[in-house]
């Protein structure tokens, strides 16, 4: 495994700018993900890790050797596409064993890496089946075994879940941790599915218009995001216009005024002091927000209760401001379902749990 190195890459097709001198370390042994909406850059960056694509500028790194210009071939890595890529005409061991015949390993080498590959993925028992009698979740274990076989240095998985159903999807994504970590790989993921990278992530960057947005835990850009494209796009979130106050008691807590009143909070990103009187904004995630009939000083909002869904293990509630803007709240595990009478009603929220954001 390798640690893997982005310096100041750059890359345009024709006016676009696909990538914007982006610059991200990779550790060893790290599952790290690539996170976005399409179109944020972030395949692209993927693929030029696998030697597909040559930077206009800037440099990829393994560990310390330079490998912008080294061929695909010659990196070792393996990749894992969305459609798995397998070979109909080959049964299951075959197509595992495809890339070390391209190595040119002996024969006795291959044997006993696919058989070390598909124990690793469950698959040992199906060595003789034909790709075609296989399920989606099977035909995905292949693909994953075949891309360990070959002990590449960086494992890169290009939303390879995307094909299977939600309950297959839910199994996968741990097994793929499981043996991510077992083999030792350092592994760079591509997804927009925020669930799939807060299960799986050690740590992830979130791209927009191919610039990296953040780079954090799961926690830390969950609880933390730096900005509210961040906060929208990993996770629900309600916005609350504001005017900052100030600073209060010491670290990142502030108050802020908005239609509602005073609000206290905590400012997310390190890197930004907003000044006294400048206007931000606040993020409050629906899971955060608690229905309550007690009278609070500060972090109240009030409205009218438009809409009410049960969904088993949640309620999700709609609330009108008297300026029409719109919160939604998510109560786990609801003993009842209020409904949706227009009925006035009060929502607090805990100072750690307000995201004090640029406007």
């Amino acid at each position: 495994m390798v640690s893997i190195h982005i310096r100041n890459l750059t890359k345009h097709f024709g006016s676009m700018v696909a990538l914007d001198n982006i610059n991200l370390t990779i550790e060893s042994g790290e599952m790290f993900f690539l996170l976005g909406p399409s179109g944020c850059g972030k395949t692209t960056l993927l693929r030029h890790v696998a030697g597909f694509y040559t930077p206009d500028k800037g440099h990829l790194l393994f560990d310390d050797k330079d490998i912008t210009h080294l061929p695909a071939h010659k990196r070792n890595t393996a990749m894992m596409f969305q459609s798995y890529a397998l070979w109909p005409h080959l049964n299951v061991g075959e197509n595992v064993a495809f890339g070390l015949h391209e190595r040119k390993l002996p024969k006795a080498e291959i044997e006993s890496r696919v058989q070390e590959s598909l124990q690793m993925v469950k698959m040992g028992h199906l060595a003789e089946r034909k790709i075609n009698q296989l399920s989606g979740g099977q035909q995905q274990r292949v693909a994953l075994a075949r891309s360990i076989a070959v002990r590449p240095d960086a494992l890169l998985l290009d939303e390879p879940l995307s094909n299977l159903d939600a309950k297959l999807r839910l199994e996968m994504r741990s097994e793929i941790r499981r043996i991510c970590k077992e083999f030792g790989v350092t592994a760079v993921y591509v997804t927009h599915d925020q669930k799939e990278a807060l299960h799986l992530a050690d740590r992830m960057a979130i791209m927009e218009k191919g610039i990296i947005s953040q780079v954090g835990t799961p926690r830390e850009v969950f609880r933390s995001p730096h900005t509210a494209s961040v906060a929208s796009f990993i996770g629900e979130a309600n916005f609350l216009p504001a005017e900052f106050i100030a600073l209060s008691g010491s670290g990142s807590c502030a108050t802020a005024h908005t239609a509602h009143g005073i609000f206290t909070g905590r400012i997310t990103d390190p890197a930004w002091q907003p000044a006294s009187g400048e206007r931000v904004q606040l993020c409050l995630r629906p899971e955060a927000l608690r229905l309550t009939g007690l009278p609070a000083a500060a972090n109240l909002l009030t409205g009218r209760l438009t809409d009410s869904v049960y969904l088993g293990e949640l309620a999700q509630y709609t609330v009108r401001d008297s300026s029409g803007h719109l919160f939604h709240l998510s109560e786990l595990n609801p003993a009842i379902l209020r409904p949706a009478d227009d009925s006035q009603v009060s929502l607090t929220v805990n100072p750690d749990d307000v995201m004090i954001l640029r406007a």
